[in-house]
């Protein structure tokens, strides 16, 4: 047996996979409108999430090497869960994860696309779910075969693919539990549902940041009353709200104050940032439609990177209390309520986060107005363990091979809440995790779409680590 990748051949092998194999399963997996159980509360009814399960699970009887085991997973009252098994030709164990649900529809698509409607243009599949994520279990898949096809000894390979990661993953620790006596101690964690800053390079994902979540609510009037009569006599809620959020963030520069909502920054994720702003440039910034002469942040690309990946940064994301202004009377508001989402470093945990929160806005409100703050949820954020030895190795060389440009070592912005989850079962393992959703893909909104040609070399990227794994012994 060979341990390398002739790479010619597995290119021209990867192509022609994604032509007559990935593409068309990929095609009739976006016609399906498999939205996960927070966007669909009927699920088990309607039976879409299942018919995904049922595609993908075809597909793997068809595409898996000889001996592997497919299997669906179906636990009482929860999603299903796709199980695929494929037997070690080398040394090692690795999970690869992906999963099938997807966001709802969104409004806003072009007239010739559609959520639920594949549309391929200029190396771009449009339509929901086959780059969050439904692709990854393609790829996962047709990289193992890429490896057994040419004789190339690659670990025990156990993809897990879950129907409700959009919804937070709410079923899979105990899908996880259900499967432990066949887990294993995997050596290696692949997720390929992260981002990219270019389509040209390999962008590795080093952390991810966590979130809290609440809604805070503020009364000073049993019911609303004439604003000259009130005015300068009874407290603005919207003034008092406003008082109560300056207590986590600067308002004059959105820097969050609070010591329990912020983290130290590892000096190697600094550096890395500073190499991940030199291929960046402005593009960071560049990426966002800002509106007339809005300015970032920071003009420092490397400060926008770790604003973006290490710094928390509060979004107030809805409102109750406020009519519309075609509505608006001459009326001095009882309430003002805010849902708050707060994006967490990678290394504060959420749930202590959310009590800090709570805590701070509600402590001795102004002019003793009733305030209450209701948690909305809270997600740990995750910091990948080192890379140093075979990861890193291949990981540079085959970003060489498949991209012919160096990789590029990042931190995201979002949350995958499932990777603490991983992490914590598996503390040993070493994790790659990466993406297609770059410049423009829009995930979760209109005009979502996956890149061809990033997606067919990420499949060559997962091959040649999975080979790496099962000689690194």
């Amino acid at each position: 047996m060979s341990d390398t990748l002739p790479i010619d051949k597995a290119r021209a092998q990867v192509d022609e996979a994604w032509r007559t194999d990935i593409l068309p399963a990929l095609e009739d997996f976006i016609r399906i409108p498999a939205k996960s159980p927070a966007f669909d509360p009927h699920w088990a009814t309607h039976g879409y999430l299942d018919e995904a399960v049922s595609l993908a699970e075809d597909w793997c009887q068809r595409i898996a090497p000889p001996q592997s085991q497919v299997e669906v997973i179906r636990l009482p009252g929860r999603t299903p869960l796709l199980w695929v098994d494929v037997p070690a030709t080398g040394e090692g164990e690795a999970l690869l994860y992906g999963h099938l649900d997807k966001q709802p529809e969104a409004s806003g698509w072009d007239s010739d696309k559609g959520p639920w409607q594949p549309v391929i243009a200029e190396d771009r599949l449009y339509g929901r779910g086959a780059a969050d994520d439904g692709y990854a279990l393609f790829a996962s898949l047709q990289a193992i075969r890429l490896l057994h096809d040419e004789g190339v000894p690659h670990p025990r390979c156990m993809l897990v693919i879950e129907c409700a990661e959009e919804s937070g993953s709410p079923d899979l620790a105990a899908q996880l539990d259900h499967l432990a006596d066949r887990l294993g101690n995997p050596g290696l964690v692949v997720c390929l549902d992260s981002g990219c800053a270019n389509y040209e390079q390999l962008w590795v994902t080093t952390s991810l940041r966590g979130m809290a979540a609440g809604d805070l609510s503020v009364e000073v009037l049993e019911r609303g009353v004439h604003s000259g009569d009130a005015g300068g006599v009874v407290p603005s809620s919207f003034r008092i709200a406003r008082a109560l959020i300056e207590r986590l963030e600067e308002s004059a520069t959105g820097r969050i104050t609070h010591p329990a909502l912020q983290a130290d920054i590892p000096e190697e994720r600094r550096r890395q940032a500073t190499a991940a702003a030199e291929v960046i440039g402005g593009g960071l910034a560049g990426k966002f439609p800002f509106a007339g002469t809005t300015r970032p942040n920071a003009t420092d690309t490397a400060e926008l990177i770790l604003n973006r990946t290490w710094r928390p940064a509060l979004e107030v994301i809805g409102a109750e209390g406020l009519p519309a202004s075609s509505e608006a009377g001459n009326v001095l508001r009882p309430r003002t309520a805010l849902r708050l989402s707060l994006r967490l470093p990678p290394t504060v945990d959420g749930e202590t986060a959310t009590r800090a929160m709570a805590e701070t806005l509600t402590d001795d409100p102004p002019q003793g107005a009733r305030v209450q703050f209701h948690p909305g949820g809270s997600a740990n954020g995750w910091n990948a363990p080192g890379f140093a030895g075979w990861l890193e190795d291949s990981l540079n060389a085959s970003a060489r091979r498949w991209f012919q440009r160096e990789a590029v070592f990042m931190g995201e912005g979002g949350s995958i809440p499932l990777m603490n989850l991983l992490a914590s079962r598996f503390p040993a393992a070493r994790f790659l995790v990466t993406g297609v959703l770059g410049p423009g893909a829009n995930a979760h909104g209109p005009n979502e779409f996956l890149h061809l040609p990033m997606a067919r070399r990420l499949t060559g990227v997962v091959a040649e680590a999975l080979a790496a794994q099962a000689t690194s012994a």
